[in-house]
């Protein structure tokens, strides 16, 4: 059974916060299954007109056709696994919200990161609901306000296990990252499932 979920109170968005929403047990198992059975890749994205490799792995896994774009990539979804079947089953029966596409993260280490951004594409439609799974080791997840700069940055620890969704305007009106780090850190891999219209 896992933790009741918190509603992380921000102004212009919406944010539920569920640790240990898999087990110990469960988290471990899927990790080591989706680390061997997820093919993935370390794309490039063009900043400011020079070619960069990401810094983490990545994959994206869906329904036929739903393909997703950004920063400069086109990504083909690669078909369903029985594991993020599963993992997709479960989520959608806490959320009540249908979900028709997965983007993967393969943290490596501390040196991985993700930058501020926006799921804010077109293909995502106005107002998405976007739910994050974190397995392996915790990260910070920072969000910040666009346009309110008096609005304290909010830090919320993605522990293992646990789940994380953004609906309302929070694509509107925040940014979130994944900030490197230089600790010594074990992996994580982080899936957040989409509904691509």
């Amino acid at each position: 059974m896992f933790n009741e979920p918190l509603d992380i109170k921000i102004p212009d968005g919406k944010i539920i916060f569920h640790e240990g929403f898999f087990s110990l047990e469960e988290s471990h198992r899927l990790m080591q299954s989706l680390i061997k059975t997820i093919d993935w890749t370390q794309d490039e994205v063009i900043v400011y007109g020079k070619r960069h490799k990401i810094p983490r792995l990545n994959a994206w896994y869906g329904d036929e056709g739903k393909v997703m774009k950004y920063s400069g990539l086109s990504l083909e979804p690669k078909t369903w696994t029985k594991e993020l079947l599963e993992i997709k089953s479960k989520i959608e029966e806490a959320s009540g919200t249908k979900f028709n596409s997965c983007l993967l993260n393969y943290y490596r280490d501390g040196k991985d990161g993700m930058g501020w951004h926006q799921d804010n594409e077109k293909e995502l439609g106005i107002n998405p609901i976007i739910a994050s799974v974190t397995f392996g080791e915790t990260r910070p997840f920072q969000l910040k306000h666009i346009s309110n700069k008096e609005l304290k940055k909010v830090d919320i620890p993605l522990s293992n296990g646990s789940l994380l969704t953004m609906a309302g305007e929070t694509q509107h009106y925040w940014k979130h990252q994944i900030p490197k780090t230089t600790k010594t850190l074990e992996s994580r891999i982080n899936l957040t499932f989409r509904q691509i219209l």
